[in-house]
């Protein structure tokens, strides 16, 4: 027996009890990780609830782990994993390895055994498992108390970076300042390029631009937003709501892109000719591989880029959960491992 302490949902919406489970014999392919800290995020929330109807009951969620080795399957130990290594699991715990997007490094669309962390049992616990590709090892300069949300919300706007080649040349907007806008805003600065931040909190433009921000614009601001037209290379939506699109549109420039990561569940009105006229487009994107887990780590060691936590004891997950619930975590809550 392989018994993992955890914290869990036995129902939807429920609050968090202790709960242990046997995880069985480890897969060949598998890790256990002892987790350190784990970061909590939106999804959690959803994944809790059972917003998104596919949660599994009892739930244990958390996929924004950072901890350490602990055993190694029999394929997995000549992996370049270590046991007492310091590595990172985020939102993916396994994929099939065999499909097409798997076998072309897309494994983060695997469209036959992708398994998301929380699914897989996540890291609101002592311990938890994965496929050794999906354990991602961490350089030694990296802070390992605010490394969590790198793993989901980091990694869920580095990709954007990557897919639309952002260099220090680059003019990027970033729509909407919290757990995922913040930490977009330091890799853009650690990258160079000129970033402009909207939002609709006038009171956060002091700590927006001390986080990187070039120009803090007022997105309840017709006017400010009009007068940005033909702009932006590259605007990265981060949040849910429906918003009046039309002037980030227009806020491209020719060869533009608008890029969404947040889950907007109203599809978005594009008239043809706002794409025609400047060889716009529109894109959107998950999380990331593997191989972009492992770039984006090594760029927050090298470069010093940190999410703005705050930290709880995992023994107050509920208190933390609650604090995330109100709106008001600053930007990203890290719980840390007291079992």
């Amino acid at each position: 027996m392989s018994i993992i302490k955890s914290y869990a949902a036995k129902n939807a919406g429920d609050t968090l009890e202790l709960w242990e489970y046997d995880a069985g014999e480890l897969l060949p392919e598998d890790v256990e990780v002892q987790v350190d800290y784990c970061g909590v995020c939106h999804s959690d929330l959803s994944m809790i609830d059972n917003e998104w109807g596919m949660s599994q009951y009892p739930l244990v969620a958390g996929h924004e782990v950072i901890g350490h080795v602990v055993a190694l399957g029999s394929a997995a130990q000549n992996k370049g994993l270590k046991v007492g290594q310091r590595v990172g699991i985020g939102w993916t715990a396994r994929s099939c390895g065999h499909c097409d997007a798997c076998i072309s490094g897309n494994q983060i669309n695997c469209t036959e055994g992708s398994l998301p962390t929380i699914l897989n049992r996540g890291g609101f616990a002592d311990k938890l498992r994965a496929d050794w590709q999906w354990v991602i090892p961490l350089p030694e300069n990296i802070d390992i108390e605010t490394a969590g949300p790198l793993l989901c919300g980091g990694i869920t706007v580095f990709k954007p970076l990557l897919m639309h080649h952002v260099t220090a040349t680059s003019r990027v907007g970033v729509i909407g300042i919290g757990g995922l806008g913040h930490i977009a805003i330091k890799l853009l600065r650690a990258m160079g390029a000129e970033v402009t931040a909207f939002s609709s909190n006038p009171s956060k433009e002091q700590e927006v631009r001390a986080m990187g921000a070039d120009n803090v614009v007022n997105s309840r601001d017709p006017e400010a937003l009009k007068a940005l037209a033909g702009q932006f290379d590259l605007i990265i939506n981060t949040v849910s709501v429906d918003l009046d699109w039309q002037p980030y549109f227009e806020a491209l420039a020719y060869g533009g892109n608008f890029h969404t990561v947040g889950a907007v569940l109203k599809p978005l009105p594009v008239p043809a000719f706002t794409l025609i006229g400047g060889d716009r487009s529109i894109s959107g994107s998950a999380t990331g591989n593997p191989a972009e887990l492992r770039k984006l780590m090594k760029f927050a060691g090298r470069s010093g880029v940190t999410p703005t936590t705050e930290l709880f004891p995992m023994s107050q997950i509920n208190d933390a959960l609650q604090h995330l619930r109100d709106g008001k975590a600053r930007y990203r809550v890290v719980l840390k491992a007291d079992f």
